[in-house]
This record gives C-alpha cells, sequence and structure tokens, in this order.
C-alpha cells in the first residue's frame, strides 16, 4: 500500500498555476519542485488541501476559488495618494510597483493602478486576488 500526503507532511510537487483565461502565472516548470509543510500556512489554503490524500506520482487538477487562494479583492487596500507624497525620483505609471513602509516598520507592496494629474491609485491587494486559479500538480516526494 503507498504512502497518502497527511496534515504536517513535508512534500514536494511540481505545479503550473493557470487563470481561469488558462494565462499560466507560475510553474515550477524547469525548476526545483514546491517544497512546503502541509497544514502550516506556507501555501494558500485550496492548494494545501488538494494534496491531502494524493500518492507519489499521481497527478492532480485543482479548481480554487478566490476566497481559498489569495481572498477577494478588499477596497480598503486601495487608495489614493496625491502626487507631492511620492518622492521626486517616481514617475508613476499603472502597473508600477512601489513599497510602502508602515508605521511598524514592515513594508507592504503597492501596485499603481490608475493615475490622475495630481493623485496616484495605488493597489496593495495580491495580484491575484480576486481570482479564481487552477493549479496542475504532481507530488514528487513525501519527506
Amino acid at each position: 500500500m503507498s504512502e497518502k500526503v497527511k496534515a504536517n507532511n513535508k512534500v514536494k510537487v511540481h505545479y503550473k498555476g493557470m487563470l481561469s483565461n488558462g494565462e499560466v502565472f507560475d510553474s515550477s516548470e524547469g525548476r526545483e519542485p514546491l517544497e512546503f509543510t502541509t497544514g502550516s500556512g506556507q501555501v494558500i489554503p485550496g492548494f494545501d488541501q488538494g494534496v491531502i490524500g494524493m500518492e507519489i506520482d499521481e497527478e492532480k487538477t485543482l479548481n480554487i476559488p478566490a476566497n481559498e487562494a489569495y481572498g477577494e479583492v478588499r477596497q480598503d487596500l486601495i487608495q489614493e495618494v496625491p502626487k507631492s507624497q511620492l518622492p521626486e525620483d517616481i514617475k508613476p505609471e499603472v502597473g508600477l510597483q512601489l513599497m510602502s513602509r508602515m508605521p511598524d516598520g514592515r513594508e507592504i507592496p503597492l501596485v499603481v493602478s490608475e493615475v490622475k494629474d495630481d493623485a496616484i491609485t495605488v493597489d496593495a491587494n495580491h495580484p491575484l486576488a480576486g481570482k479564481d486559479l487552477t493549479f496542475e500538480i504532481k507530488l514528487v516526494e513525501i519527506a
């Protein structure tokens, strides 16, 4: 009887992550497999749960709704910032990634989502927030 993945197992998987339109946003192809411990919060919940019960060399497709992936888009993480508050050397354009330092010292990645004459709109949501994801995975090792 072959071993199956259980909670708190260290596993290695090869994967390809796709959006609902089939666009690939990440893949382990040409790289080492992704290694993580199930149930530890190292990967999104739907991915974590999806490997439970798999056997070595088993392949599976996981369809993960946004709420089990990076969550829904949170409007409170989108805000407008006056251009006067930006460093002088920054030329804002849509898609530009910025880092914002919080009062507690944490840095949060932001993406410019809109540029107006006197302000920009920045979005601190994960780029995949609000999106349903599909992963094709293959379990290669249970450590």
